[in-house]
């Protein structure tokens, strides 16, 4: 599987390094890679993509995209389309950061695995799947969290 994966940064609010961007991208084959050993659905609408476009963004649309495609209102952590885009609030980010005591790269790297998992057919919209959804992501976060990837990302 050759998918390409382009992470862009459209927000000014959280300070994310240009590096960091580029350190998931090149991440990305092993990210998919778990994501895709944890699918619940064959084929995946991950395993069907060419190309996945991640958008970081800032609060005010990370509110619009939520109320527009979800009708949900305010900002949200993950906004998951089957078409191959994944968009991440990045100020959500840094505060649930904070509030963990996290490094926002590993939490951001936390909002990539969770997409990856909905485009491998994961939902979380009821109690016992959002469990078996966040331990996957938990796992796969923990493996991909090395001293090497840690000091890239700091």
């Amino acid at each position: 599987m050759s998918l390409e994966v382009y992470i862009g940064n459209h927000q000014d609010q959280t300070l994310i390094p240009e590096a960091w961007l580029t350190t998931l991208e090149s991440a990305s084959p092993e990210i998919v890679r778990l994501a895709l050993a944890h699918a619940t659905v064959q084929p995946s609408p991950l395993a069907l993509l060419a190309t996945l476009e991640v958008a970081l963004v800032d609060d005010e649309t990370s509110s619009h995209v939520h109320e527009q495609f979800m009708d949900i209102q305010g900002p949200t952590d993950v906004i998951t389309f089957h078409h191959g885009e994944i968009v991440i609030g990045a100020q959500v980010a840094a505060r649930q950061a904070a509030e963990y005591g996290e490094p926002l790269a590993r939490e951001l790297l936390r909002y990539f695995v969770h997409g990856l998992l909905h485009l491998a057919g994961h939902d979380d919209q009821e109690d016992d799947e959002r469990e078996q959804m966040e331990t996957v992501q938990e796992a796969i976060v923990r493996s991909l969290w090395t001293a090497e990837l840690e000091q890239r990302l700091s």
